[in-house]
């Protein structure tokens, strides 16, 4: 687990980051702590297949992107670092015009003696009705 720059916020592997004007369900609520990126993590704390069947059960999707999106952060800063790693993860979610991102794994390397944090994360995308359409 590794810590954002706003607030106390926890980034680690099974968080679900939402990006902030994204419609969503009632039942669904952001956590009032950002990320410093305009993304929000879910505040209900539930799982992946648990998300998806709530949104299911309200006639919501939860779309799952096939390839994992892996990206660094160097620097001797660990809030920096992740944020930068984050940034560029986000970046490629909104290629895919997606509004969710999938945290895998958050991990803590050094190379050379330069410490640096790697990202593994999935696109995913809320939306209401079956049909992708990616906005």
């Amino acid at each position: 687990m590794i810590s954002q720059p706003q607030g106390n916020q926890v980034i680690s592997g099974g968080d679900i980051l939402v990006e902030k004007n994204t419609p969503l369900p009632e039942s669904l609520r952001l956590d009032s702590d950002s990320t410093g990126t305009g993304w929000v993590r879910l505040a209900n704390n539930v799982g992946d297949q648990q998300l998806e069947q709530e949104l299911s059960t309200a006639g919501w999707a939860f779309f799952y992107m096939a390839g994992t999106i892996r990206k660094t952060g160097f620097g001797f800063e660990k809030q920096k670092m992740v944020n930068a790693a984050l940034e560029r993860a986000i970046a490629n979610v909104k290629l895919q015009r997606c509004n969710c991102l999938e945290i895998d794994d958050v991990a803590m390397h050094s190379f050379l003696g330069m410490p640096y944090v790697s990202i593994a994360a999935h696109s995913r995308h809320i939306q209401k009705g079956m049909v992708f359409s990616g906005q």
